[in-house]
């Protein structure tokens, strides 16, 4: 299955870190997305565009993630020529990692 059928996300930008928040649609799913979305495995997942370290901070009173991408957004929004300087979109590529079902 796909993250997006457990989970919606959020990004923000800070120079060349992107953040990406990953929300439970519902927080019975957090301990499951908690063993499937590892930095390590964010990382591969987005690895054409992350050159930095992943770190996610878990927020299990809001039943969510936030993952900080370094070196995410070539050089920063002022210094980018992507057409996506701000990440956006990677939110959405983020979606699309397959996980197991819950049990």
């Amino acid at each position: 299955m796909k993250l997006r059928e457990l989970a919606h996300s959020r990004t923000g930008d800070k120079g060349n870190t992107l953040n990406v928040s990953v929300i439970c649609y519902d927080a019975r799913h957090y301990e499951h997305l908690r063993e499937q979305l590892t930095p390590e495995r964010v990382k591969a997942h987005l690895s054409d565009v992350v050159r930095g370290d992943v770190m996610r901070y878990d927020l299990p009173n809001l039943a969510a993630f936030n993952f900080v991408l370094g070196k995410a957004l070539g050089g920063g929004v002022t210094r980018s020529l992507a057409l996506d300087a701000h990440g956006k979109s990677l939110s959405s590529a983020l979606m699309d990692l397959d996980i197991l079902e819950p049990r």
